[in-house]
């Protein structure tokens, strides 16, 4: 149950929700596309009142990834799964066939699209629930636990197209315990614990802090034990800054 929320998204923004299991993490990312409809205060998604529009209404700018790809995966070959959305919308067949053929071959899935999609892996199925929604250029983008069952490479292609996403002024809301992609990611960081709103800020400020990270059952990335370690062992705070400047920017740098 969620208690309190309060919480803006604005346009172009990269958000990871985190928290604990049952903190509320997937109960409050169904408010967004009207999956689920507040029962105190409202939800407003581009001025629209989530009580008083269909799921199918909101789908038109809000496109939601399930965390279990099965959930939302039902036709016979990868290609007409990732076509399903564009057909209902009364998209023209040229258009639909480009559409279809970028964003397979964004996902590393061309190969698979004429197989069905319940013989692939679940990592592998994994991406065709995303290219099945993001497939028809949804304003807002939820994805829930995206990273699961993704190598490191995919998880990189990922990263990097949601990156592009957020340039092009999307607003990509991710569900994760991912604590490594997200400290690569740079996102906005909203902590969850027992249905409330425990932190808000960026990634290098929520997820240096043992307090945060412990109260929502999280561990410090790699690179905020780095840091730590050095600070508990005298290294001076304007060497690590300095360290941890490198660091990032090798990082960037390889990605």
């Amino acid at each position: 149950m969620l208690k309190g929320i309060n919480l803006e998204i604005y346009e172009g923004e990269f958000i990871a929700v985190m928290g604990e299991n049952g903190a509320g993490k997937t109960t409050l990312i169904k408010h967004f596309n009207g999956l689920l409809k507040p029962t105190f205060g409202r939800v407003l998604v581009d001025g629209i009142d989530t009580r008083k529009a269909s799921v199918a209404s909101l789908a038109k700018f809000v496109g939601l990834v399930f965390q279990n790809p099965d959930h939302q995966l039902f036709c016979e070959t990868v290609w007409d799964e990732v076509a399903f959305s564009l057909k209902n919308f009364n998209y023209s067949e040229e258009i639909i066939k480009a559409r279809v053929r970028k964003i397979l071959e964004i996902l590393d899935l061309t190969k698979y699209s004429d197989s069905s999609p319940f013989t692939l892996s679940g990592g592998e199925r994994k991406r065709v629930a995303l290219a099945s929604v993001l497939v028809w250029d949804p304003k807002y983008i939820v994805l829930d636990e995206p990273t699961i069952g993704q190598d490191y490479r995919q998880k990189d292609r990922l990263r990097n197209f949601i990156l592009q996403l957020v340039t092009q002024g999307k607003s990509v809301i991710m569900v994760t315990h991912d604590v490594e992609f997200v400290a690569e990611c740079h996102p906005r960081v909203i902590l969850l614990s027992k249905g409330r709103i425990v932190a808000d800020g960026s990634a290098e400020e929520i997820l240096s802090n043992e307090e945060f990270v412990n109260e929502c059952s999280l561990e410090l990335p790699q690179i905020s034990k780095l840091m730590k370690t050095l600070k508990d062992l005298g290294v001076n705070q304007k060497i690590i800054d300095v360290y941890s400047a490198k660091t990032y920017l090798v990082k960037m740098l390889k990605g």
